[in-house]
């Protein structure tokens, strides 16, 4: 998948993820199934993984190959991707990862801030996508907590699934 597909993907899922949540009724986002996480949870969770990913991307290329190292083999696509993911998912049995473990409901008491954030951090991976090179892409790679070191290329499409995993979520049991 070229960089602007990729870029073309989080656009389109970032978009349909703030668009379902900005007509969903202000009530619901405090409330979730039993047990499960909330509407703001889930919002607050895809920004705490796109604005690391960011943060990366805004580093100078070298340090992220001192950091992490180069890949050492071919990059997946798409759907491989995300089957990987799945199988990694069901393995982790639920388990959250990172700054999600410890969400609070104090932090998500504004709705419109946390869909702004998501809108712009959104922007700013397209921009990111677009502009790096497809050498820088493909061999310098990043940790990801559940599927290990992935080239930076996998990363960015696995967003995009990890976005519309979410959105697929809150649209069936939200």
């Amino acid at each position: 998948m070229d960089k602007d597909s990729i870029a073309d993907l989080i656009e389109d899922k970032n978009q349909a993820l703030i668009n379902w949540i900005s007509n969903q009724d202000n009530d619901k986002w405090l409330e979730g199934p039993e047990g499960k996480w909330t509407t703001g949870q889930h919002a607050l969770h895809l920004l705490q993984s796109v604005k690391p990913l960011n943060d990366a991307l805004s580093m100078p290329k070298f340090v992220l190959r001192y950091k992490f190292g180069k890949s050492n083999r071919d990059v997946r696509d798409y759907q491989t991707v995300v089957s990987r993911y799945q199988e990694r998912l069901k393995d982790a049995e639920g388990q959250t990862f990172g700054p999600s473990q410890h969400m609070k409901i104090p932090e998500l008491t504004d709705k419109q801030y946390i869909l702004d954030r998501l809108l712009v951090e959104g922007k700013k991976l397209e921009y990111k996508t677009r502009r790096i090179s497809d050498k820088n892409l493909d061999s310098l790679i990043l940790p990801h907590p559940l599927m290990g070191k992935m080239p930076i290329r996998e990363i960015i499409m696995w967003t995009a699934h990890h976005i519309e995993h979410h959105t697929n979520t809150l649209k069936e049991k939200y």
